[in-house]
C-alpha cells in the first residue's frame, strides 16, 4: 500500500500567481489568520463579503464587509476563501452552490500553532505520514487519509464533501461499548457526548465527564446531573496534574492558552490520575490541541485496560502523524481507524484506536 498524493501545487503559490482577485468570505479569527498567512505570501486581497445577515455597513482590518452581491458587481470573477467552519446542511449546501460560481477553497489553518502544510511540512515528515497510512485498518480510513493530505495541499472542498459522516455511525461499527462499559469524556462539552454514548450503550457501567470552562460545566450539570453512575469534573485532562492558564470561552473552543481574553487558571488532571488504576472501557477526547499531552496521562491505563479511544485530531498540523504514532506506542495491538465527520474545513477528524 502507496501512500499517493494526486496534488502537486499547493494552494498558497497558486492563489500568489492567480489573474482573478482573491476575497474572502467571513469575519473572525478564521479571516484574521488567513490575511496573515496572504500577506506572507504576497497575495493581494480584493475584498470581504459576509452572508447577507450580516452584513451590516460595517468594516473588518480596514476592508468593508460588502455581501456577495455587491462584490460580484465590482469584481465579476474572483476567487474565494472561505474564513469559518461550519457543520449545518443549509450552509454546506451554501457553500457547494458558490464554488459551482466562483473558484472556491478552504484554506488549510491549523487551529493552534503556526506549522503551515506546505509542500516541505509534507516532504520533511514524509516517513511518518507513510508509516501512519500503512497502519490504518481499512480502505476507507486509507482514502480519508490521502483526501486529507490531499485538501492540505490544495484547500479543494471537492476532498471535504467526499466525506461527511457522523460519529452516530461510527458506534456499532467501529466502536462497541456494551453492557457496564466505563466511559470517560474529556472535554464534555455541554453534554452533548454524554447523552449520545448512553443512546447507545444505556447500561453503562460508570461515566466519567470533565469538562474546565465554567460555562461549559454548568450547561453540562444542567444536563446530566442527575444521571446515576456519573462523575462530573471540572478540570481539563492533560499529562498529569496541575493548573496552567485556560481561555475560558464558553463554547467549544475553550481551551489552554498563554494569551488571548478571559484567561484564568484551570486545574488539570489526568486519566491515570482520575481512575487510579481502575478500569476504562472508552475514553473520548477532544480537548482542543492538548490530545497529545492527554494520551501521555493516559499511559497506565492504556496498558492495563486497552479502552477504546476517540481522539480528535485536527487541531494542529502534525495531529495526523504524531497522535496516531503515539496511540501505537502507547498501545502497540491498537488497530487505528480514521473517520471525518460532517464540516468545513477539515475539522472533526476522529481517530479511533480498537
Amino acid at each position: 500500500m502507496n501512500l499517493v498524493i494526486n496534488e502537486s501545487q499547493p494552494l498558497w503559490e497558486y492563489l500568489r500567481c492567480a489573474e482573478k482577485p482573491v476575497v474572502l468570505y467571513g469575519m473572525g479569527d478564521g479571516a484574521l489568520k488567513i490575511l496573515a498567512v496572504c500577506r506572507q505570501y504576497g497575495i493581494p486581497i480584493a475584498g470581504i463579503f459576509a452572508s447577507d445577515e450580516f452584513v451590516r455597513g460595517h468594516s473588518f482590518e480596514g476592508y468593508p464587509v460588502e455581501s456577495l452581491a455587491q462584490i460580484e458587481e465590482r469584481l465579476g470573477d474572483f476567487i474565494v476563501l472561505l474564513c469559518f467552519g461550519v457543520d449545518y446542511d443549509s450552509m454546506l449546501e451554501r457553500i457547494a452552490e458558490l464554488s459551482r460560481r466562483h473558484e472556491t477553497y478552504a484554506p488549510d489553518i491549523p487551529v493552534f500553532g503556526s506549522d503551515l502544510f506546505t509542500p516541505e511540512y509534507f516532504r520533511e515528515h514524509q516517513a511518518e505520514f507513510e508509516q501512519v497510512y500503512g497502519l490504518l485498518a481499512d480502505d476507507e480510513s486509507r482514502q480519508i487519509y490521502a483526501d486529507l493530505l490531499a485538501y492540505k495541499l490544495s484547500g479543494k472542498l471537492e476532498y471535504l464533501y467526499r466525506h461527511m459522516g457522523s460519529r452516530e455511525e461510527d458506534f456499532g461499527s467501529i466502536l462497541t461499548p456494551g453492557p457496564g462499559s466505563v466511559y470517560v469524556d474529556l472535554g464534555a462539552y455541554d453534554g452533548d457526548t454524554v447523552e449520545e454514548f448512553i443512546r447507545h450503550c444505556p447500561d453503562y457501567g460508570w461515566i466519567w465527564a470533565l469538562e474546565p470552562d465554567p460555562k461549559n460545566f454548568r450547561k453540562l450539570q444542567a444536563a446530566a446531573g442527575e444521571l446515576p453512575r456519573t462523575t462530573m469534573v471540572p478540570k481539563g485532562s492533560y499529562s498529569g496534574e496541575g493548573e496552567l492558564t485556560f481561555s475560558a470561552r464558553g463554547g467549544r473552543n475553550s481551551a489552554l492558552a498563554e494569551s488571548g481574553k478571559k484567561l484564568r487558571p484551570v486545574e488539570l488532571t489526568s486519566v491515570d490520575a482520575l481512575l487510579q488504576g481502575n478500569r476504562a472501557d472508552y475514553i473520548k477526547m477532544d480537548v482542543e490541541g492538548v490530545e497529545r499531552e492527554t494520551l501521555l496521562g493516559c499511559r497506565e491505563t492504556i496498558a492495563r485496560w486497552k479502552p477504546q479511544l476517540s481522539v480528535a485530531a485536527y487541531h494542529r498540523t502534525g495531529d495526523l502523524w504524531e497522535l496516531p504514532l503515539l496511540v501505537r506506542e502507547l498501545g502497540p495491538d491498537y488497530r487505528l481507524y480514521l473517520r471525518r465527520h460532517k464540516y468545513v474545513p477539515a475539522w472533526e477528524i476522529i481517530l479511533y484506536a480498537v
